[in-house]
């Protein structure tokens, strides 16, 4: 008796991926006229178009809209937009705002990074035995909860202040150059605990670790520069269809050689829009086709992807769940907000500037999600973790901006900007347009 085919996946999707995109496009611009950003609508609108709200209500109707069948294919399309998406933050990423600001910032940034990393290792070593998957070792488990306690999501970061009229102020420079050495960092420091979750042994994170290292190099020293080039003869030689093609082959090509390295695709997509060329017109509309597309299409399937994996009914077993949903809520808040405040404070820093950083470096928005998907699909966190840390995520993303309005109360922002801008200008040297913040869109 022959097989029975497979189940087409093309209509499932084809009802799956409008849905997703209309609600996600309505949950964004629900949540911001509330005052929060995007992101934080769109977060939760996948959370409850999964098991925790649409499958807890009318499983049938989930299982409809959400075909076994069609999940693959769904998780594939919103992996791409995400690669896209982190090849334009590696593209916006701009470390000029470093200048006049480089010891605050690294200092804000760094500290914003020790304190949760120590804060939570220790709470992790509390979780380990409750919380870890059968067969997890202690060390990857300790290490990728000490990361994700130190992530700051420099898209939305960019976006808040941009929305704020902070920009330009130098709250929002060293806001942005604070964000920009955390950002390098927490990607560099979740490679190592790639490396050291998919080895078997300390010699072969170390071949890992040095295999990114020369990837690194190659991309910075070779790429870099025949990018460059590339870019000069683009601008009169190539048509947008040429310059879309070789960006997209070649943030590809470097996701690839990341994975295969054993650091996660996400790293090399990032490392390829950081070494793109700034300043040309091809590669800026190039990239604005890349953004209009993969971030309002592609991108929300991702955000479904992960509420498909988050169920908040797994935390209703007993009062002790809800017990490290809170301890994990506090130990990020205290670590990001706490760190990067009293950083910034002992740097010289007023309080007000000091709580408004803190404020700040504690939002974790989308580039959260990423590391929490990375650890799941490791197998270093279980889904019951899981769903604990996007709730954290998702909370201190949507704290930001009313901590940052209780901050600036009684500051005239348009008075600050104006005051600050000649003098950012000159010692920061912060150049005279806005960034191309369109990528992030509030992410």
């Amino acid at each position: 008796m022959a097989a029975a085919a497979a189940p087409d996946p093309l209509t499932p999707l084809l009802v799956a991926v409008p849905v997703v995109i209309i609600a996600c496009r309505a949950g964004a611009q629900i949540l911001k006229r509330l005052g929060q950003p995007p992101v934080v609508g769109e977060i939760l609108v996948g959370i409850l178009l999964g098991p925790s709200l649409l499958g807890w209500l009318w499983p049938a109707a989930q299982n409809w809209l959400f075909p076994a069948a069609a999940l693959p294919y769904i998780g594939v399309l919103g992996n791409i937009g995400l690669l896209v998406f982190m090849f334009l933050v590696g593209l916006e990423l701009d470390l000029k705002s470093l200048r006049g600001n480089s010891r605050t910032a690294v200092a804000v940034s760094q500290a914003g990074i020790a304190l949760p990393l120590v804060l939570g290792t220790l709470l992790a070593l509390g979780m380990y035995g409750d919380f870890a998957p059968e067969g997890t070792k202690k060390l990857p488990f300790v290490l990728f909860i000490a990361v994700s306690m130190s992530i700051t999501a420099f898209p939305v970061l960019a976006r808040i202040l941009t929305d704020r009229g902070l920009y330009r102020t130098k709250v929002g420079a060293l806001a942005m150059a604070a964000a920009a050495v955390d950002d390098v960092s927490a990607w560099c420091l979740l490679a190592v605990v790639v490396a050291v979750t998919k080895s078997n042994s300390p010699m072969d994170a170390l071949t890992t670790a040095g295999y990114a290292v020369a990837f690194a190099a190659v991309m910075f020293f070779v790429v870099r520069p025949l990018l460059a080039r590339w870019a000069a003869r683009a601008e009169r030689r190539h048509s947008d269809g040429v310059v879309l093609v070789v960006l997209f082959s070649g943030l590809s090509v470097a996701a690839y050689a990341t994975d295969r390295i054993g650091v996660h695709a996400l790293f090399g997509a990032f490392l390829f829009g950081v070494v793109t060329p700034r300043g040309s017109r091809r590669v800026e509309a190039t990239a604005a086709r890349m953004r209009a597309f993969a971030v309002p299409v592609l991108l929300p399937l991702f955000f479904v992807s992960t509420g498909l994996k988050t169920d908040v009914g797994l935390l209703g077993g007993g009062v002790a769940q809800w017990l490290w949903t809170a301890a994990v809520l506090v130990v990020a808040v205290v670590g990001k907000f706490g760190g990067g405040a009293l950083a910034a404070r002992l740097s010289g820093r007023g309080w007000r500037d000091s709580l408004s950083l803190g404020a700040l470096m504690n939002c974790r928005g989308l580039t959260e999600l990423i590391v929490l998907n990375i650890g799941l699909g490791l197998g270093v966190i279980g889904p019951g973790l899981f769903t604990v840390l996007v709730l954290m995520a998702l909370l201190t993303t949507a704290m930001t901006t009313p901590a940052l309005t209780r901050f600036r109360k009684g500051i005239d922002e348009e008075q600050e900007r104006a005051q600050d801008q000649d003098q950012d200008q000159e010692a920061n040297g912060i150049g005279q347009d806005e960034p191309a913040l369109g990528a992030t869109a509030g992410r």
